[in-house]
């Protein structure tokens, strides 16, 4: 009964925020930005639209109904997915341009959580397993250092280094102009060329996070009576690293693996703008350019739904590791 309640608390806490997003969406792009979709739909060409067309085009997206007539085919055409057209690509479906985009970005940032994950935690155990060493002051050191340092600007000294002095990677892209004409092996490692920077720096920034929170977990978890008692049974310090500290000391990195996974989604704006890497960072940064309204709507949509779906899924998973979460 209390697993039952416990879930239904978060799924009805996760509906509350998509319903307080879906609201926020709406009047933050239809009635709080200056002007409105149709004027940037057809920006640039207003010597070109004819008033009539103009009140097609208004028509079509509803803007001559009231504002609660507006708020519902809004939520009909997010139920149904149709999210508008983009004027900057020349008038794609926002689903479209969103889905084009959004393998490159899952990719990058995918690729950069896991080694960051694997690095940090690794970092962590190590470091608060022997407090006070000279790793341990070292990588705590280091770990600051490279979370507290913008990503773009680290990016730019990677690009600078490896890339302008070195001549090892390309400059930018996410894939080079003959890639076409590439084996599937050749692609490939085309690929893997244009990652490895952006990958490296999206790791670099955020190998911080998963050490600091993995050793600060740890150190609290070695100062439990559980600990001190499995020591004075005889335990080997190496069994009660793995089979009673780390396993414990690991709850508090789940919430944070599963958030860094819903970030994923969004990707990293300004690394993938230093790299001119096509995802959806890109994606975000040109439409803020061009004003392409309902690319920039459905974005905004994605983004948040990932963090809700990935944050719900932290829920449930610490919630299972731990029966004391859900009996709160």
């Amino acid at each position: 009964m209390g697993k039952r309640r416990y879930v239904l608390r978060k799924l009805v806490q996760a509906f509350i925020t998509l319903v307080a997003i879906l609201i926020f969406n709406f009047f933050l792009f239809r009635v709080w930005s200056p002007g409105d979709p149709v004027s940037f739909l057809t920006r640039g060409q207003g010597a070109n639209i004819s008033p009539e067309e103009r009140q097609d085009l208004i028509e079509e997206y509803g803007l001559d109904q009231s504002t609660t007539g507006q708020f519902v085919e809004y939520l009909k055409d997010t139920a149904t997915l149709k999210l508008g057209a983009s004027s900057f690509y020349q008038g794609e479906p926002v689903m479209a341009v969103f889905l084009r985009f959004l393998w490159p970005t899952l990719l990058l940032v995918g690729l950069s959580t896991v080694f960051s994950m694997i690095i940090g935690i690794w970092m962590g155990i190590r470091s608060g397993w022997r407090r006070g060493s000279t790793f341990d002051r070292t990588s705590m050191i280091g770990s600051l250092v490279l979370y507290s340092m913008p990503e773009f600007w680290l990016g730019m000294l990677l690009l600078l280094l490896f890339s302008s002095t070195l001549d090892w990677f390309p400059v930018g892209g996410r894939i080079s102009t003959n890639a076409s004409d590439l084996s599937a092996v050749g692609y490939a490692l085309d690929v893997a060329n244009h990652l490895f920077l952006p990958v490296l720096t999206l790791t670099l920034a955020f190998i911080g996070e998963f050490y600091l929170v993995m050793r600060s977990s740890l150190l609290d978890v070695l100062g439990e009576d559980y600990i001190t008692t499995a020591r004075a049974k005889g335990v080997t310090e190496r069994r009660v690293l793995k089979h009673h500290a780390v396993r414990n000391a690991l709850l508090p990195t789940v919430t944070l693996v599963a958030l860094s996974f819903g970030y994923v989604i969004g990707g990293a704006i300004t690394v993938e703008v230093v790299f001119s890497y096509q995802g959806l960072g890109l994606l975000t940064y040109t439409s803020i350019l061009a004003k392409d309204y309902w690319v920039l709507q459905g974005l905004f949509l994605f983004f948040t739904l990932a963090v809700i779906v990935f944050n719900l899924i932290a829920d449930f998973t610490y919630a299972y590791l731990d029966p004391r979460v859900r009996e709160a």
